[in-house]
């Protein structure tokens, strides 16, 4: 008889986050076969908050590891204050022969050290440098790390709820990407955006959104623009046109509060230049009217 976990299926979104099935799925098998979930997608379709839809959907702490250029892979395990210990022998009354006083666990440390079951987001590990991903592979496999100032092995009581997400800046070594399972987030159809939409502005005007939804999809198509506008910013932008009180009639000619949607210089340049006529300049894109 096949092996059926029934509580397979654990996450079911949460009530401010939409995920698809595709998505939902990603994330019940990483969880079931305890690999991390590396998402992929562009900016602004919802990679960092899925880990916290994760949390909240499991009632499970988070913990954000925030990666940057210089960290290094044993921060996010622990880090030796050597500086303090020094300064305590040099001006302090502790007694620094016991160096685990100065031994501070990282994010990963914290989550192996945890009684109970953590959902740990390693966020944007593309931009570390290209030995970090490498650097992490033992501890994924035996969820393991070993502090030689103390002597001391940490292994995780409880494996962790791990989502890796990545902007493709760099490539991420294969031996890397085998210890994970890959989902990438595609960006909304209308009709998800919608749904999205409603999360976060339940009452919004139907004719102000399907209007504001004709312009932002007609942006994402200018194939020309660095920058597309994201699902966040769309957010941005619908907020400051209730805000504003904009007419829905009003969108479409003018696309009010512009830089809302549009974050790029070159961007605002040749939407200036090709869909109204005049250059980039204080006046902005006064008397547009916008052409489908």
């Amino acid at each position: 008889m096949p092996y059926f976990d029934k509580d397979f299926d654990k996450f079911k979104g949460s009530a401010d986050y939409v995920a698809s099935s595709p998505l939902k799925s990603a994330v019940n098998v990483s969880i079931a076969l305890g690999r991390p979930l590396l998402i992929r997608g562009e900016p602004g379709t919802g990679k960092t908050m899925l880990a916290h839809s994760i949390a909240k959907g499991l009632d499970k702490k988070l913990l954000i590891w925030n990666i940057k250029s210089t960290t290094k892979a044993q921060e996010g395990m622990y880090v030796y204050d050597t500086v303090q210990r020094l300064n305590d022998s040099r001006f302090g009354d502790k007694d620094i022969a016991d160096i685990s006083q100065y031994i501070k666990l990282g994010k990963l440390g914290e989550a192996f050290d945890s009684d109970e079951q953590l959902v740990l987001l390693i966020d944007e590990i593309d931009k570390a440098d290209l030995e970090f991903p490498n650097d992490l592979l033992n501890e994924l496999d035996v969820m393991t790390f070993y502090i030689p100032e103390t002597k001391q092995t940490i292994s995780a009581k409880n494996r962790p709820i791990m989502i890796v997400t990545s902007n493709a800046e760099k490539e991420l070594p294969d031996a890397f990407l085998r210890r994970c399972v890959f989902h990438y987030i595609e960006f909304p159809e209308k009709e998800g955006m919608e749904e999205i939409v409603h999360v976060h502005f339940p009452d919004i005007e139907s004719k102000l959104l399907k209007e504001a939804m004709k312009v932002f999809y007609a942006l994402r198509n200018v194939d020309e623009f660095r920058k597309k506008p994201s699902t966040s910013e769309l957010l941005d932008w619908l907020q400051a046109l209730m805000i504003g009180g904009i007419p829905h009639d009003k969108i479409s000619q003018e696309i009010p509060f512009i830089g809302t949607l549009l974050k790029k210089e070159v961007d605002h340049e040749y939407f200036n230049t090709a869909y109204t006529g005049n250059a980039t300049g204080g006046g902005g894109t006064r008397n547009v009217r916008w052409r489908y």
